[in-house]
């Protein structure tokens, strides 16, 4: 009695067959790596109006506005519904590959295949067939021989089977469970990841909360350097920071320095902080005679793309106000009028210039550090499907050999046969080998 499946199965089959390819997978891979390229050439995750200032005057591309950018996720590529859509199609058609080919292929080369006559190794696509004198005591040389060699070996009365590198067959299906791995790691990571970008000047601290709202760390910056070459062009930031933990049950809180710099991060209790930009945050003015005043600077991008400043009165009733700009902590300050006039330039740490009867000296110029903190609980999945994925490559680049020999002792023949998935070729000319050290 047969049964016929019913069209609903037949259709599921066939979708399966189809997300399965591995055509549409290597398409899919594609896709995934030029959408990863798109969101490395758009900053991700910034403002709404950022992307407007940016790519409203100039489209990316020349097509895409900002409000083209904004409704197609393109300003969080790697969380957006597209994206993770890409990945979860992906790890199904790893995983149905893997279902319906990888792990039956594993399971055939588990099985012993039993050949009982010449004709049927004369079909392989590598076969010999030698005479001998006994062929019962060459085909037991044979077994021994290749034994020796680490091949499995199944005897039977007057025939064998070996193998070896079944090792082989175990490289693709990790390969799938790597990448599946890491694709999970990375939507994870995306969805549950957190991160701040903040600046910070020397002296002062960020407080990081849990979500009860309480300290969970405190990251205090001490210390902020910029080195720059002899054209005064930055080359590297550092900063000097303590982590401190609050206290427990009434304990005393815990500190720990650490030092970043780019490129040299620091992994904090599963964060990771890193030296992402540099600010200036404040400029020591004196006025006169006055005390000296720590007065907070802002970006002015309309003036270029690192310039800072701030707008200061030189009349008691805020009247005649002029615009003091720098570029670097170093300087200098240049002092400019409601006209656009340079009116002066201070050194920070030089003399006082009068400006407009008003003597102004900088003192100093506080930088600011940009630190960037991510939190992912994906990166152990993404790092663990890497080495997964990695393991089985290695593996599947080991051949897979099985042979089999039948002795024929009434035409005194020793007939052997076998397969190889890689070099063939270095198969065929090592066998001639094995049965003469056999004979």
């Amino acid at each position: 009695m047969t049964t016929t499946a019913s069209p609903a199965w037949r259709a599921l089959e066939r979708a399966a067959g189809w997300i399965s390819d591995l055509r549409l997978a290597i398409v899919l891979l594609l896709v995934i790596a030029l959408a990863s390229g798109v969101g490395t050439a758009i900053p991700q995750k910034e403002s709404v109006a950022f992307y407007h200032q940016r790519y409203d005057p100039s489209p990316w591309l020349g097509l895409v506005h900002g409000e083209g950018i904004l409704g197609l996720e393109l300003d969080h590529v790697y969380s957006s519904r597209w994206f993770l859509g890409l990945l979860a199609w992906l790890g199904l058609s790893l995983i149905l590959c893997s279902i319906r080919r990888q792990w039956p292929a594993l399971r055939a080369s588990l099985r012993w295949i039993d050949y009982r006559s010449p004709r049927q190794l004369s079909k392989l696509a590598v076969a010999e067939t030698r005479p001998a004198a006994d062929p019962l005591a060459a085909l037991q040389g044979l077994e021994l021989r290749l034994k020796a060699r680490g091949w499995q070996v199944n005897p039977q009365e007057g025939r064998l089977a070996a193998r070896r590198g079944l090792l082989g067959r175990v490289g693709p299906l990790l390969v799938h469970a790597g990448l599946v791995v890491l694709m999970v790691g990375a939507a994870w990571g995306a969805l549950a990841g957190q991160r701040l970008e903040r600046f910070l000047a020397p002296g002062r601290d960020l407080e990081l909360l849990d979500r009860q709202g309480q300290t969970q760390v405190t990251v205090a910056l001490d210390d902020f350097a910029i080195q720059r070459d002899p054209a005064g062009r930055p080359e590297q930031f550092s900063s000097r920071l303590r982590m401190i933990r609050p206290g427990v049950d009434g304990a005393p809180a815990v500190s720990q320095e650490a030092s970043i710099s780019v490129n040299h991060p620091l992994r904090y209790r599963g964060m990771t902080l890193y030296q992402a930009d540099w600010a200036l945050a404040a400029i020591d003015l004196q006025l006169g005679r006055s005390p000296v005043l720590q007065l907070p600077l802002r970006s002015f991008p309309e003036l270029g793309e690192q310039v800072w400043g701030l707008v200061l009165p030189t009349r008691p009733d805020g009247s005649e106000p002029v615009l003091l700009s720098l570029t670097s902590e170093q300087g200098p300050v240049q002092v400019f009028g409601p006209d656009g006039d340079l009116l002066a330039q201070l050194v920070p740490g030089g003399e006082a210039v009068e400006v407009r009867g008003l003597p102004l000296r900088v003192t100093a110029v506080l930088p600011a550090s940009g630190i960037l903190l991510k939190k992912d609980p994906g990166v152990p999945l993404v790092y663990a499907g890497f080495a997964i994925a990695l393991l089985g490559g290695g593996l599947s680049l080991v051949a897979t050999r099985q042979l089999w020999a039948v002795a024929e002792p009434a035409s005194g023949r020793l007939h052997v046969a076998g397969l190889c998935n890689r070099n063939l070729t270095g198969f065929a000319s090592e066998l001639p080998g094995l049965l003469d050290e056999a004979a």
